[in-house]
């Protein structure tokens, strides 16, 4: 006797099965609301200024793209997660974002609104220095700048001690076709022990500085550079993994003709993934 398979399930019954799943997601997003609620009252997060915590935020980005499968997009998970985030870390201590639309006007916008969504508020300036006077004037504001290029060297005024510090890259999650992939450098004030250190930042001020220099220091590390003409130089934003230092930095500074001024750490930022097209993470 022949076995007659089940059914499929009906429309109605699939349907069904999503509201109950959307009705859990609702319930589980306004359980972490309580959560921090309580958070907020434990910890008087109100009172000491940001409640960001980059350390914390990159562990939970990684935990999402190794884990994420299936055919929703990963660009949606990923904002998603973002606005949930950025969302509550805003609840326990309101911020803004300061972005400087130099570079780009649309793609700035885009990254804050990726990363933070639309709650929290955007205050557009023209320049990176405007944008991190911004933050260095309030209590726990972050500011947006790009992470490859600049006009000005506005990371000379993080060598201070007390002035916010570069405390991520974005994205995080690096993919050829990113919505929102324009690279950008997140900077606030944060405890040190909320920091994550996997990607150093220092400022390094040279004399003499050159293309040949240039090329000899491409192979190891990310740099922005801006000329000096008072010194015949440049103010560098070296960004140094744990494969070299910044001691070997200035040794091959030294080694193509250029004289170190001074070196100053400014920030430090999780390393990032980078998803290849076939969609296997790096």
């Amino acid at each position: 006797m022949s076995h007659i398979p089940p059914a499929p399930p009906s429309l109605q019954e699939l349907r069904k099965e999503i509201d109950a799943i959307d009705d859990g997601m609702h319930r589980l997003l306004m359980q972490r609301g309580d959560i921090i609620d309580r958070l907020i009252q434990v910890k008087q997060t109100q009172e000491v200024g940001s409640a960001f915590r980059p350390a914390r935020e990159a562990a939970m980005m990684r935990d999402l793209v190794q884990r994420h499968r299936g055919i929703l997009p990963l660009d949606t998970v990923e904002s998603i997660w973002r606005v949930i985030i950025s969302t509550f870390t805003y609840v326990q201590a309101p911020f803004s974002v300061h972005a400087d639309i130099s570079v780009s006007e649309p793609a700035m916008r885009d990254s804050a609104r990726f990363h933070f969504g639309f709650t929290v508020p955007y205050v557009a300036h023209f320049s990176a220095q405007a944008a991190v006077e911004a933050v260095a004037k309030s209590k726990g504001d972050l500011a947006l700048v790009s992470a490859t290029s600049s006009r000005t060297p506005w990371w000379l005024s993080l060598e201070e001690k007390g002035a916010p510090k570069i405390i991520a890259r974005m994205p995080f999650v690096e993919r050829a076709d990113h919505p929102a992939a324009l690279p950008v450098f997140a900077i606030s004030r944060v405890p040190d022990s909320a920091l994550v250190t996997e990607v150093e930042t220092f400022s390094v001020r040279v004399s003499g500085w050159n293309a040949e220099v240039a090329r000899a220091l491409s192979p190891l590390a990310e740099i922005v550079a801006v000329p000096d003409t008072a010194f015949d130089g440049a103010a560098l934003l070296v960004s140094v993994t744990s494969t070299t230092s910044i001691e070997k930095i200035r040794a091959a500074l030294i080694e193509a003709g250029a004289s170190v001024r001074s070196t100053a750490l400014v920030g430090s930022h999780a390393t990032r993934y980078t998803v290849p097209p076939t969609g296997a993470k790096t």
